[in-house]
């Protein structure tokens, strides 16, 4: 007996040392990563001179079991449910997780490697477990529900009672009404929802990075410049990588119809066959998705989906769509019409074929409208484009002011830092640039935040743009195309609607709105690139300083309308496919993707053999590996509304300062603190119109 209590003193004594080593480990560890210290850097921006792959991580678990914790006292606290000690409590909650995510997804965009792909692997699975215990935690949805039931009674701020409001309604959308056996069912495919995208995102990256065209002889390579050609060469080839969409931009220049051909063959298949096919992952994601959507009362993930959004029904999608189709269909049958004939005066008397598009566009660019993307580059410099142009136009419509920063540790050296300033002269936040396409970011452009505004935080905003130009080589300046022009004016809408945030609560702050709201600010802001004056100021040509003439100016405006059957269609054709793969029913019959997407296509009569989908299913990043699903069409839905506002702009004065104020303080400022339609009508004065659309558009 006296030998066994001397054993378990023994074992007790090595457990209580090896648990205060644990401790002590665990607090050396935490004070050690960067992740989870506060950051010295000015508005507590990442230090990415400490910041290493390892840290991850352990950073992030670190958040998970921080915000655990806090929810597991909200739901332990004997007094009754309060806004303070229930729905404040659980807005802080995620603090130190959301800054490290942010930091982690920002690289796992911008800048990857290995160690971060397996990270992203083997957090998926994590975070849907983590967010599902969250979400469909009984005991805090009832703490949440008590303080919504009493909304009428709370002594707090319209913010603070439209926070109880979103809580509430994210919680009954994820499920929180369920019976707990429907609750575990939906755990189970969250989690594998949520590898599935992983893993879809992980195989789209090398099915575009990996998948491309290798050209062995220089001469098929005819109509691109010297400077391309030399970028392109890899060991005695030249190896074309892919971009996300389905128009690659060198079938514009390319002359050798097969080599356009291969280009676009291995473009529209990079994922349907082979070591990167996603088929088989779209399939189960749909399934998924409807299954998910039944469990929670409803017919169909889109009708799920779309709660909380400006569209709200599937129906109301579809009409958008059908509405848009026949003006669509006729303008660009016109413009089959004009380049078949410009085929054929080209000596040609071959059929117009997708991967012929854009090369035989360009020419009827150049005879219509007298317009030479080539002529038109050298005016767009891209430096001067964001301080000259975007950053100009800015300080005209809102009085902010910017001054570049060499002293801001970014993750990559093409990464350039911007602070941003009041018109009084205070500080407003960060904006990072990072432009420049390379393998180890994804494709596309976007826009996100290091550094959410909170005034509850005492946070300013850090944000960042992502976009993929062609970096030129060294010593050469970076002419970009017009569409690029407007890519970077579009996405510092983004960054102007985070900067604007003027909330106390995180969640709410900036960008965090509906889908089919959020692109709003965005594509409005690309107005501003066409504007005289902003335009005369950044065109400027790179070797001479010379403003871009007024001549290529009115080129430039007169082909503002080319092509835009031909845009706007295959647009329809992604938004299409993505609301009919997530209108499925349980008796919808899946053989194979290509079937689905020919059958999705002619339903609404939208099968054009000269245009294809901007996105293939198996290609379609926004929606099976981004947060896009049953959302693509937003973007057509707030091309409406930036086009209505800039109308509003035109009979009011256009670039104002009380204009630009104007639409600070209703639209930009205000994040996801009210109803959408009703935070339009306050500013506009009436509900959005379609008609500035369809006529920027030329379908009107």
């Amino acid at each position: 007996m006296k030998k066994q209590l001397v054993l378990i003193a023994i074992l007790v004594v090595a457990m209580s040392c090896k648990t205060e080593q644990t401790k002590e480990e665990t607090v050396s560890t935490v004070s050690e990563n960067p992740l989870l210290v506060e950051s010295t850097i000015d508005y507590g921006a990442p230090d990415f001179t400490k910041i290493k792959d390892e840290h991850f991580m352990p950073a992030i678990i670190k958040g998970m079991e921080v915000q655990n914790e806090e929810i597991a006292k909200i739901i332990a606290n004997n007094e009754a449910a309060t806004f303070e000690n229930t729905i404040l409590a659980l807005e802080e909650s995620s603090k130190t997780l959301d800054n490290v995510t942010a930091v982690f997804y920002a690289l796992a965009g911008a800048h990857t490697n290995d160690v971060i792909k397996e990270n992203q692997k083997e957090l998926a699975p994590k975070f849907s477990k983590h967010n599902d215990a969250i979400l469909l935690n009984t005991p805090l949805f009832e703490r949440i529900k008590t303080v919504y039931n009493n909304l009428d009674k709370l002594d707090v701020d319209a913010e603070s009672k439209h926070l109880v409001k979103e809580y509430y309604k994210k919680f009954v959308k994820a499920g929180a009404n369920l019976s707990e056996e429907k609750k575990n069912e939906l755990k189970e495919i969250n989690a594998e929802l949520a590898s599935l995208s992983n893993d879809f995102g992980k195989k789209l990256l090398d099915a575009s990075k990996k998948g491309g065209l290798t050209v062995t002889d220089k001469a098929q390579l005819k109509g691109l410049s010297e400077e391309k050609i030399k970028g392109l060469e890899k060991e005695g080839k030249y190896e074309i990588q892919l971009i996300n969409t389905t128009q690659q931009p060198l079938l514009q220049t390319l002359e050798n119809r097969d080599v356009r051909k291969a280009l676009f063959e291995k473009s529209i298949h990079r994922a349907d066959a082979g070591a990167y096919d996603t088929s088989d992952l779209v399939k189960k994601m749909a399934l998924l998705r409807l299954k998910k959507a039944q469990i929670l009362g409803f017919d169909n993930y889109a009708s799920w989906s779309l709660q909380g959004t400006m569209a709200a029904t599937p129906e109301k999608v579809f009409q958008m769509f059908e509405n848009l189709i026949p003006g669509s269909l006729a303008k660009a049958a016109s413009e089959v019409k004009e380049i078949q004939e410009e085929i054929h005066k080209s000596g040609n008397d071959f059929t117009l074929e997708p991967y012929d598009w854009n090369h035989y566009a360009e020419k009827v660019r150049k005879s219509k409208y007298n317009l030479n993307e080539e002529e038109v580059k050298p005016y767009f410099e891209l430096t001067n484009v964001l301080e000259k142009g975007v950053f100009y136009a800015a300080t005209k419509l809102y009085g902010i002011t910017f001054k570049k920063r060499t002293d801001i540790p970014t993750y990559h050296p093409d990464v350039v830092v911007y602070e941003i300033f009041e018109e009084d002269g205070s500080k407003l936040g960060l904006f990072y640039g990072d432009f420049f396409a390379r393998d180890s970011k994804r494709g596309g452009a976007w826009m996100s935040s290091f550094v959410k505004q909170s005034k509850l935080r005492n946070q300013k905003p850090v944000i960042f743009n992502v976009c993929n130009y062609p970096k030129p080589t060294a010593g050469e300046p970076a002419l970009i195309s017009f569409d690029n022009v407007e890519t970077t004016f579009h996405e510092f809408g983004h960054a102007l609607h985070g900067l604007f945030g003027n909330q106390k609560y995180a969640s709410i702050s900036g960008t965090s709105t509906a889908r089919d709201f959020v692109e709003f600010p965005s594509q409005f802001n690309e107005n501003w690139a066409t504007h005289p004056e902003v335009l005369n100021n950044y065109a400027l040509h790179y070797k001479t300083g010379e403003v871009i003439p007024d001549a290529l100016l009115q080129k430039i405006k007169n082909a503002g309308t080319f092509n835009q059957g031909y845009s706007i269609i295959e647009n329809l054709c992604s938004s299409n496919l993505d609301m009919q793969w997530h209108t499925i029913s349980a008796d919808t019959t899946i053989e194979d993707v290509a079937s689905f997407e020919e059958d999705a296509l002619k339903k609404m009569n939208l099968k054009v053999a000269q245009i294809p989908p901007r996105y293939r299913s198996t290609y379609f990043a926004h929606v099976f590996s981004g947060g896009y699903s049953a959302g693509y069409y937003s973007y057509l839905w707030t091309e409406m509304l930036s086009h209505d506002a800039y109308n509003w702009f035109k009979n009011n004065g256009l670039l104002t300062r009380e204009n630009g104020q104007k639409f600070r303080e209703q639209i930009l400022s205000k994040g996801n603190t009210m109803d959408y339609a009703t935070m339009y009508k306050t500013f506009a004065g009436r509900d959005p119109e379609a008609t500035p659309m369809l006529q920027a558009r030329g379908l009107q």
